[in-house]
C-alpha cells in the first residue's frame, strides 16, 4: 500500500477548468492514466465574482462532476475538489497529497486567468505548462497577424476563410455550396399566428445535480434568476442527444425564423447548443459537420444549415479572436461616454415595455434567450438609453448560462453597444420599435404604441432611437451606412423633431418607471 501511495505521488497533474470539459484535452495526448492524475477544482471565489445566474452555477458545477465521473470510467484517476474556497486552496491541498512533478493546463479562455493560475502554481513550487486550446478552430497568432494595421475587421471575410479551412459547404472546385457564402437575407421571416413549435427535450436533475442545487441555494443565495425548474443537460451523452433533437426537429426551420421573437417561446427553432459547446460537452466542428450532413441528405434547407455553420465556425470563432486581440482595453471601451446605471427591470422584469418584460422574464426562468432578443431588445435599449457599457457587459456575463468573458465582452461592447467605436461592427445596432414590431408579437397588448414617437403611450424605443442618433451625430454622420437614416431624420418637420427630442428627455428622466 505504501509503495502504491508513493507511486501516485510521482505523477503529473492535468488541471482542467470548468469550461474545458472536452475529451480532446491536449494533455490527454501527452500523458496517460498510468502517469497522470486529473485535477478539477470548484472555486467559490471564482463563482462569487458577480451574481451569476443560479442555473449557470448549477449547470457548470454539475457538468464538472459528471465529467469527472466520465473520466473515471475511462480509467483516469481524478482528484475532484468540491466546494473549495478558491483555486489556491484546492491546488495547495492537491499538491500536498500528490506532489506532482508538473502541472499541465490548457490555456484558459478568459483574460487574466492564466496569470492567476501560474501564480498559484508558483506558490506551490510546481511548474505549470500551458498547452494550446482545442476549444476553437482558429489560431490566435494568425488572426492577430491578419488584423495588424487594420482599423476594422469584417466577420464575413473571416467566415469565408473558416469555410475554406474546414471544407464545410464548399464544393470540390472551392466555390460555396449553392453559389453564395451567406444566406442571412433568407432568414428574416416571422412565424404565422398560431404556429406550433416543436417541444424542447428537458432533463430531470439527477442526484448529482440535486446535490449541486442544494449547495448553490445555500452558498449563492443572491444569485440571479430562478434555480428551478432546471432542465439543462449536464452530461456529454445528454448534450449530444439534445443537439440531435435539434437536427431532427428544429434545424430545417431554424433559418427562416432565426430572427423572430415570439412571446412564451424560449427556443423557437434555435439549437440552444451554445452552453454545451462553450464548456466542451459538444465539439463545434462535429456539430457543424452533422448539420451539413443533414443538408447533403436532403433533410434540411441550405439557408438553415448555412446559418448554423456560420454560428459555430464563423461568429463564435470571430468573437473569441476579437476578445483576445483587443483585451484588455476592450473591457473599458465607452465610445459614446454612456454613464447611466442599468435599470432595475434588467433584474426583475418589472416594466410596462412588453418586449423587455418577456425577454427578461424568460432569462430569469431559464438563463437563456436567443441572439436577437439579446441584440435588438436588451442591447438595443441599453444603447439607446445610454447605459454604461461595463454595467451592461457584467449583467450579460452573469445572467446567461452560456456567457463567459470572451463571449460577452466583444458581443456587448463591440456589437451591441458600439463601445469600441466600430472596430467590430460597421454601424451601431440601433433600432426603433418598428423593428421589434416587425420581428415579434411583443408589441401586441403592450402598454406602449410602437407607431407613436412622442406623448403619453409612445413606445420609449422610438424617441430614444432618434435622440440617440441626434446626440451622437458628430460621431456617426460620416458613417456611410448611417447616411440614409440621418437623411430621414433631417427630412422630418422641425416641430416633429423637437417634440421627439423633448419626449426622449422625459423618457430618460423616468427611465426607472417605464
Amino acid at each position: 500500500m505504501g509503495e502504491l501511495k508513493q507511486q501516485v505521488r510521482c505523477m503529473e497533474t492535468i488541471w482542467i477548468l470548468g469550461d474545458q470539459l472536452t475529451l480532446r484535452h491536449p494533455a490527454f495526448a501527452r500523458l496517460t492514466p498510468h502517469n497522470a492524475v486529473v485535477l478539477l477544482i470548484e472555486s467559490e471565489a471564482h463563482a462569487r465574482r458577480t451574481r451569476y445566474h443560479k442555473q449557470k452555477l448549477v449547470f457548470l458545477f454539475s457538468a464538472m462532476r459528471h465529467y469527472a465521473a466520465e473520466l473515471r470510467t475511462m480509467g483516469w484517476h481524478v482528484d475532484y475538489r468540491p466546494e473549495q474556497p478558491d483555486f489556491e486552496t484546492g491546488l495547495a491541498t492537491h499538491v500536498r497529497q500528490y506532489r506532482p512533478l508538473h502541472i499541465w493546463l490548457m490555456e484558459p479562455t478568459e483574460y487574466g486567468v492564466e496569470v492567476q493560475l501560474r501564480r498559484a502554481a508558483t506558490a506551490q513550487q510546481v511548474a505549470l505548462h500551458v498547452l494550446p486550446t482545442v476549444m476553437f478552430l482558429s489560431d490566435r497568432q494568425e488572426f492577430a497577424d491578419r488584423a495588424r494595421g487594420k482599423k476594422t475587421l469584417v466577420m464575413e471575410h473571416f467566415y469565408r476563410q473558416m469555410r475554406r479551412q474546414t471544407g464545410l459547404l464548399v464544393e470540390p472546385d472551392g466555390t460555396p455550396t449553392g453559389g453564395a457564402w451567406n444566406y442571412d437575407h433568407d432568414n428574416r421571416a416571422v412565424p404565422p399566428r398560431g404556429h406550433q413549435f416543436p417541444r424542447l427535450p428537458s432533463y430531470r436533475p439527477d442526484p448529482v445535480t440535486r446535490e449541486v442545487m442544494t449547495w448553490v441555494k445555500r452558498a449563492f443565495p443572491d444569485g440571479y434568476g430562478n434555480i428551478e425548474p432546471f432542465h439543462w443537460a449536464v452530461t456529454r451523452a445528454d448534450a449530444e442527444a439534445f443537439y440531435r433533437d435539434f437536427l431532427d426537429h428544429r434545424l430545417d426551420l431554424f433559418g427562416p425564423y432565426e430572427d423572430a421573437m415570439v412571446a412564451g417561446q424560449p427556443a423557437l427553432y434555435h439549437s440552444l447548443a451554445s452552453p454545451y459547446v462553450n464548456v466542451g460537452l459538444l465539439d463545434p466542428l462535429d456539430a457543424a459537420q452533422q448539420a451539413e450532413r443533414r443538408y447533403r441528405e436532403g433533410r434540411a434547407r441550405l439557408n438553415s444549415v448555412e446559418g448554423v455553420i456560420r454560428q459555430f465556425i464563423g461568429w463564435r470563432e470571430f468573437i473569441y479572436q476579437m476578445y483576445w486581440l483587443r483585451m484588455p482595453e476592450l473591457a473599458e471601451a465607452n465610445f459614446f461616454g454612456a454613464e447611466r446605471p442599468l435599470p432595475h427591470y434588467y433584474w426583475d422584469a418589472q416594466t410596462n415595455m412588453r418586449c423587455l418584460r418577456e425577454t427578461v422574464t424568460q432569462l430569469i426562468q431559464t438563463g437563456h434567450t436567443h441572439h436577437i432578443q439579446r441584440l435588438m431588445v436588451l442591447g438595443n435599449f441599453a444603447l439607446l438609453a445610454g447605459i454604461r457599457p461595463q454595467a451592461v457587459n457584467e449583467w450579460f456575463w452573469l445572467a446567461y448560462v452560456d456567457a463567459y468573458a470572451w463571449v460577452t465582452t466583444p458581443n456587448v461592447l463591440g456589437m451591441s453597444l458600439y463601445a469600441d467605436g466600430g472596430f467590430l461592427a460597421t454601424k451601431p445596432y440601433a433600432a426603433s420599435a418598428a423593428y421589434i414590431n416587425r420581428m415579434s408579437d411583443y408589441c401586441t397588448g403592450c402598454a406602449y404604441n410602437p407607431k407613436q414617437r412622442h406623448g403619453e403611450g409612445a413606445c420609449p424605443f422610438n424617441s430614444l432611437y432618434w435622440d440617440f442618433l441626434n446626440r451622437h451625430r458628430s460621431k456617426l454622420f460620416l458613417n456611410w451606412r448611417m447616411r440614409t437614416i440621418y437623411a430621414a431624420w433631417d427630412s422630418m418637420p422641425a416641430g416633429e423633431r423637437v417634440a421627439t427630442l423633448n419626449w426622449a428627455t422625459k423618457v430618460l428622466e423616468r427611465l426607472e418607471d417605464l
